[in-house]
């Protein structure tokens, strides 16, 4: 079954969306499932069992259920325009990990969109762990949704998005020149 987004937030703004996620149907298994042509994110299963048709076509990405890690495509992930982290309910936190450890420990640069039960209170955290694109739910206002970029105008601790905690980019009663800006880190 292939799910499509007409529209996602990519970056801060709402634009039209030409990918679509493959998801498997009852009966179907990652080795027998035929992957359309055309702009597609398949599950990570289908990407592992498929690897040697999939891997020469320019646009496929993948997308990495909650339950799955990182490491599984670390060595594939330069192959990949997108790569996506579904959430399969709002209360489910595990993929910001797989963001953060997609980023940061792999070094994964292409766009990374969560997909899924992505509503507008999530998306600023996602930011934060590396998230640059949306899928947000389809029966909620994308354009309310971007607002959740923006709903703080400061952060605390470091993170993907800003590497430098706040105690280190703010000294009080230090003139400028002895702030430690965290350079060095």
């Amino acid at each position: 079954m292939l799910n499509h987004h007409p529209q996602i937030i990519k970056g801060r703004d709402v634009v039209n969306d030409d990918w679509s996620v493959l998801k498997l149907d009852e009966g179907q298994t990652p080795e027998s499932v035929e992957v359309p042509q055309g702009k597609i994110i398949v599950p990570v299963p289908v990407w592992l069992a498929q690897r040697a048709q999939l891997s020469g076509r320019g646009e496929i990405g993948i997308w990495f259920a909650s339950d799955e890690l990182a490491d599984a495509v670390k060595d594939d992930l330069a192959q990949f325009a997108v790569v996506a982290v579904d959430f399969p309910k709002f209360t489910d936190g595990r993929g910001y990990s797989i963001a953060y450890n997609l980023r940061k420990r792999l070094g994964y640069t292409g766009e990374l969109r969560a997909i899924g039960d992505v509503l507008r209170d999530q998306l600023f955290q996602m930011y934060r762990c590396g998230f640059d694109a949306y899928a947000t739910r389809q029966d909620r206002n994308i354009h309310d949704a971007l607002k959740g970029l923006s709903v703080f105008s400061e952060t605390y601790q470091a993170s993907v998005d800003q590497p430098v905690p706040l105690f280190r980019r703010q000294a009080r009663g230090v003139p400028p020149e002895h702030v430690d800006t965290g350079a060095g880190i």
